[in-house]
């Protein structure tokens, strides 16, 4: 079965989507089968993959349509233009159908209801949340095998965190008693400045083994390769960011290795 991966954070701007959409092309490269399911209304994980989420009629069926129960998950899966590489795109229409399903029943396990049926056909599931601790953001720690969570390394860096991990404590309490941080990333790590390595280091402190080694750089081109709708590894892949992402997918792989070792 699948390792399924929901990277959230309730912040925005924090290299949430990016950390998703490059965690995932680095596992395609490495023939691990990959589905990026783009479960943020605002859609970016879907245009940084270069599908034009405006054309509806062209986009097909999405998580909307799956949300709803209008859709089986496999209907809503296109290929990307990388082997082993799938995506489930969004739209903001995902809003509204958040909205929608407040009233229905199993409204808090309708996505892991959705991709049971395709996890055999992958080695991981990465689920691109919202940057609020909403339903949507519920229910893809429901869903998930392991929490992500990428983290600035700015000031106010760790503020709201400690809310998050309560409620994934909550989730696992209640409703998926499996659940695990994965880790925590420090992005846009600029070490030219005094603030960057401080607050890392106090990831490093909060956080201790969960932290992960790799920091990602401030780069241009991870900030560029999303309009011309690729990763940054398609984009420059002898770019810092591009190496920078490879290298925390290596430890990504070992981690969820580690873990699937000690559970058998």
């Amino acid at each position: 079965m699948a390792k399924v991966i929901c990277v959230t954070n309730q912040k925005g701007g924090v290299g949430k989507t990016t950390t998703a959409v490059n965690l995932s092309y680095y596992l395609s490269k490495d023939k691990f089968k990959t589905l990026l399911i783009d479960f943020d209304p605002q859609g970016n994980a879907t245009s940084g993959l270069g599908v034009d989420k405006a054309n509806r009629q062209k986009l097909g069926l999405t998580m909307t349509d799956v949300l709803l129960g209008a859709a089986e998950m496999q209907q809503a899966i296109r290929p990307t233009k990388y082997k082993h590489f799938d995506l489930a795109p969004a739209t903001p229409e995902l809003a509204n159908a958040e909205v929608e399903i407040t009233n229905m029943q199993k409204k808090f396990t309708r996505l892991r209801d959705a991709i049971r049926s395709v996890e055999p056909n992958y080695d991981y599931i990465i689920i691109d949340s919202p940057p609020s601790l909403s339903l949507l953001t519920v229910n893809g720690m429901i869903a998930s095998n392991y929490l992500l969570l990428p983290v600035q390394t700015e000031f106010y860096a760790l503020e709201g965190v400690a809310q998050l991990l309560e409620s994934m404590k909550l989730v696992m309490k209640q409703a998926n008693p499996n659940l695990k941080l994965l880790g925590v990333l420090a992005t846009m790590y600029d070490k030219r400045t005094s603030l960057s390595p401080q607050v890392f280091a106090e990831i490093k402190k909060y956080f201790k083994q969960l932290a992960f080694n790799t920091t990602i750089p401030r780069n241009v081109r991870v900030a560029e390769a999303p309009s011309h709708g690729v990763p940054v590894g398609a984009y420059d892949k002898f770019s810092k960011g591009a190496k920078a992402y490879k290298e925390f997918t290596k430890e990504v792989e070992e981690r969820t290795w580690k873990n699937d070792k000690r559970s058998r």
